[in-house]
């Protein structure tokens, strides 16, 4: 028995199904991990769509607004049937007036109480089923919700994520380099226009626009492509990137200095730990005492930090598409708002929402490739 414990062979295979088990367990926990976070953030959705609902219903109160519209609507109606209903009496007019906004009401199901056509919202919002708008409609003429958001999309997807992608690049790469030249009168620089962007990105974007299509005429007013839109694909895509540029630029002027700011002080912070300082004295090169000793374990903050700001920014996105003229979610919920069309407002904000929520699960998700101790489940239950 001894000698079969002691065979070199007999020890490997201990040691194989050790690390199986190991791999099987730590699975298991991120399984565990990402499975509770999906939950709460569902949790979290569903809590927001639900006070969402109560807000743009007014807790009820729009339905007075809306049946005063159904009213007004009617007697519109009845104001074109007048030379079929000259000769009814007066009490026959009034019963048919108030047949037809009966009518109208049973169909809107005005007819229930808030409190219980509200948890209906709540499922039809949950499920992307956002109904139809009162005064909207698509591109194609549709007054489903749904399509009218899925016109509106694509844009606002195109410009968020190209300002993201530029943005976190620049700015990282930029504040790596102020981090080796601390003092230096660029850093100094920096430092002062750290407060600029306290500023929104809208707010630049006025002034962009001045410049550059205004007083220059080198880049369009607005809009996501010129009109009409070009046949060609590779014009139509440069007539997109042409559209691109100030809206992007307007974004990034509005954050750039803040984050370099602050992403240069965690570089500096963890540049002067302990473990740097042995890296330095083995003779490590300084890109590779960088990249593993302060670039990746700054990762964590300043990726939080980005995703942050990238959350306020999907709500700020209304006042500059507007400025913007970009036919985007943003510009959207401003014509909404203007004509009161609570099913859009409120689909719109539903499609916030999952935004919002999958920003923070593709966070979660980069914490787990980045931090092992996520991987391992700690923080969650793990003992490891």
């Amino acid at each position: 028995m001894d000698h079969k414990l002691d065979d070199p062979d007999i020890q490997e295979q201990e040691i194989d199904i050790k690390e199986k088990v190991k791999r099987k367990s730590n699975l298991g926990r991120i399984i565990k991990y990402f499975g509770f976070r999906l939950l709460a953030l569902f949790i979290t959705v569903v809590i927001a769509i639900y006070i969402l609902i109560l807000i743009a219903n007014m807790g009820g109160a729009v339905d007075n607004i809306r049946m005063g519209q159904i009213r007004e609507s009617v007697g519109m109606t009845m104001m074109g049937m007048s030379s079929e209903m000259a000769e009814w009496p007066l009490e026959r007019r009034r019963e048919f007036e108030q047949t037809l906004v009966d009518q109208e009401i049973e169909r809107l199901g005005l007819d229930q109480p808030f409190i219980i056509r509200s948890f209906y919202y709540l499922w039809d919002a949950i499920t992307l089923d956002l109904g139809r708008a009162e005064r909207m409609t698509s591109d194609a003429g549709s007054r489903r919700v749904q399509l009218i958001i899925l016109e509106r999309l694509p844009p606002t997807l195109m410009l968020m994520m190209s300002y993201f992608l530029l943005m976190f690049f620049m700015a990282l790469f930029f504040a790596l380099f102020l981090s080796r030249r601390y003092g230096s009168k660029l850093d100094r620089m920096v430092v002062l226009l750290a407060p600029s962007s306290a500023a929104p990105g809208w707010f630049y974007g006025i002034f962009l626009i001045l410049i550059f299509a205004v007083v220059l005429g080198w880049l369009p007013y607005g809009g996501m492509v010129e009109a009409p839109p070009p046949r060609e694909t590779h014009l139509y895509a440069l007539s997109v990137i042409r559209h691109l540029i100030l809206p992007v630029a307007s974004l990034i002027m509005g954050a750039f200095f803040i984050n370099v700011y602050n992403w240069r002080t965690f570089f500096l912070i963890y540049s002067s730990e302990d473990y740097v300082e042995m890296a330095k004295a083995k003779g490590l090169t300084d890109r590779s005492i960088e990249r593993k000793y302060i670039l990746r374990p700054t990762l964590p903050p300043i990726i939080t930090s980005f995703a942050l700001s990238m959350i306020v920014m999907w709500m700020g996105a209304v006042i500059l598409e507007q400025i913007f003229n970009w036919p985007g979610l943003g510009r959207m919920l401003f014509e909404a708002i203007g004509l009161f069309d609570v099913p859009v407002i409120v689909g719109g904000n539903v499609i916030y929402a999952y935004l919002l929520a999958a920003t923070v699960f593709v966070l979660d998700i980069i914490y787990a490739v980045l931090d092992p101790r996520v991987k391992v489940g700690i923080g969650s239950g793990g003992d490891d």
